[in-house]
């Protein structure tokens, strides 16, 4: 019989904000329970482009084509980024790229 007084159940699940996903940025790596446009944000934020680029282009949604959006406007490839941002359902706003990322990876969190 199943001594239900000794039974504990630990809740694994980390809850993530905009301070400690930043913080993950001296780490080597993503948080592992990162979704794919949080890890392809984070990416970005280590200088890495490419990488961040790699993750997102082929997702075919609104929420990855605001990253695709982004990502392009950070190229300054503007054209590029207009389509994806229309694809996202969204207009280029005239904010800093940081203003943005955070926007972003606060929608994402």
């Amino acid at each position: 019989m199943l001594d239900t007084h000794k039974v504990t159940i630990k809740n694994s699940i980390t809850i993530m904000d905009i301070t400690s996903f930043k913080e993950s940025l001296s780490t080597g790596n993503p948080p592992s329970n990162a979704s794919v446009y949080l890890k392809a944000l984070w990416y970005d934020a280590k200088n890495n482009w490419n990488e961040s680029h790699q993750l997102i282009q082929d997702v075919a949604d609104k929420n990855a084509s605001w990253i695709h959006a982004y990502l392009h406007r950070k190229e300054g490839d503007i054209s590029n980024a207009d389509y994806w941002y229309t694809k996202a359902g969204k207009k280029r706003r005239s904010i800093s790229l940081q203003e943005e990322w955070e926007e972003i990876v606060k929608a994402f969190l």
